[in-house]
């Protein structure tokens, strides 16, 4: 997760170079660390030191889609993939490696639509509302289509210092 001395190298690297935070050239998929047809989102739209927006559009060979769509619940995974993709993209710009995360729950998940309509092209953006030192992390999620809010919820996630260590001490 992106915390203030990432959000200033940002600053920095941005005036340097006087990129903007619109990063559409830029494959989502290289800031996930998920694969395959794991990974939901299409594509990565814009980064700020607080925000990211992501799209996806839905197709009729999309991860849970059936003759309805992709069910409104799925919205929750889209949330989680764009707050990795934050986190993946702090990590790329102080050279780390991207880390998996873990989801820990969501507050008031609301979904408007009973599911995400096939052909709909839905816009996810998530604002870090808070980041503490242990890994815990806060976020305000939206999911829009068509200038409509089609899903909301406040997510909480955990990304570990070290996963493995993290994991192997689970067990026991």
């Amino acid at each position: 997760m992106m915390s203030a001395s990432i959000i200033n190298q940002s600053r920095t690297k941005q005036s340097r170079t006087n990129q903007s935070n619109t990063v559409e050239s830029l494959d989502i998929r290289r800031f996930l660390p998920h694969s395959g047809v794991m990974v939901l989102l299409d594509r990565l739209l814009e980064v700020g030191p607080e925000d990211l927006w992501a799209e996806v559009t839905i197709r009729p060979d999309s991860m849970f889609c059936d003759a309805h769509g992709v069910p409104g619940w799925v919205g929750v995974e889209y949330m989680a993939q764009a707050i990795a993709a934050y986190a993946g993209y702090a990590a790329q710009l102080c050279n780390d490696a991207v880390k998996i995360g873990f989801l820990l729950g969501t507050r008031r998940y609301e979904a408007n639509c009973p599911s995400f309509a096939i052909g709909s092209k839905l816009k996810v953006h998530v604002h870090r509302i808070l980041q503490a030192d242990n890994g815990i992390g806060s976020f305000e999620c939206h999911i829009h289509s068509a200038g409509q809010q089609l899903a909301s919820a406040t997510v909480t996630v955990f990304q570990p210092a070290d996963a493995a260590v993290f994991l192997e001490g689970s067990s026991e």
